[in-house]
């Protein structure tokens, strides 16, 4: 019998061993396109299969602030620890039921961080030349890739936040209640787990989308047409625990 997936409902489930990393996600565009699952069964990791709602999976385009990384007990160097990134996600959900997303592409402004998370975990991190701005109740965001290719890959999103959402409705809780991601790396799927609390999310609007990286992940003309979601939220403080094999089964209730 096919194991049950994870809530998206529920808490976060706890970490099932110790807390390796820490940080804060800030200022983040939820920024998605509603897809046919057959669209990326392919490019997700052996063992994973495209989570679905309605029928449909999604890509989505998020671009934010990370605040503070390092390790989950000691003190984050906030010049190197702070820095805008961007992410080209899908969703997944393994053989165990876990549910998780997995990132087709990210772009951060750190090369140290690029190449460790690159060499460690395999995780298909691009260093890139990028900014965040705010201009009255709008935010900018702006991204030209460095390396590796395609060079240039990036564009200029502008939202505006909207009102709270008091209780996130199924869609929201789908894109965002994730409690980890899927890698493929050292001929594994592995599973990496965070913890956090719930998203404080908002109802935005796409003033502007300029960008070339969806296509460059493997989804050439999705950004031509409308977004099917846009959600902003002030963020999240997130540990990271140890990456476990996507097919060992999760604990009860995680």
């Amino acid at each position: 019998m096919k194991p049950t997936p994870q809530s998206l409902s529920a808490p976060a489930p706890p970490l099932a061993g110790p807390a390796l990393l820490a940080q804060i996600w800030a200022d983040l565009a939820f920024v998605h396109w509603g897809v046919d699952p057959a669209a990326v069964a392919a490019l997700l990791p052996p063992g994973t299969e495209p989570d679905t709602l309605d029928g449909r999976t999604w890509v989505g385009l998020v671009p934010f602030r990370m605040v503070g990384l390092g390790p989950a007990r000691l003190p984050a160097i906030p010049r190197l620890a702070t820095f805008p990134e961007t992410n080209v996600r899908l969703y997944s959900v393994d053989a165990t039921g876990r549910r998780g997303v997995v990132f087709r592409s990210l772009d951060a402004a750190r090369l140290g961080l690029v190449l460790g998370a690159r060499l460690t975990l395999g995780l298909p991190y691009t260093w890139a030349r990028m900014g965040i701005r705010r201009t009255g109740n709008q935010i900018e965001y702006e991204t030209g890739r460095r390396w590796p290719g395609p060079r240039g890959a990036g564009g200029r999103i502008i939202v505006e936040p909207g009102p709270a959402i008091p209780r996130p409705d199924p869609l929201a809780e789908f894109l965002t209640a994730r409690w980890g991601l899927h890698v493929r790396h050292a001929g594994r799927t592995l599973y990496l787990p965070n913890h956090h609390g719930p998203w404080p999310l908002h109802r935005a609007t796409l003033v502007h989308l300029d960008d070339t990286l969806v296509a460059a992940a493997g989804f050439d003309g999705l950004v031509g047409r409308a977004p099917d979601s846009v959600l902003w939220s002030p963020g999240v403080a997130v540990t990271f625990g140890t990456p476990i094999d996507a097919r060992r089964p999760r604990p009860p209730g995680g």
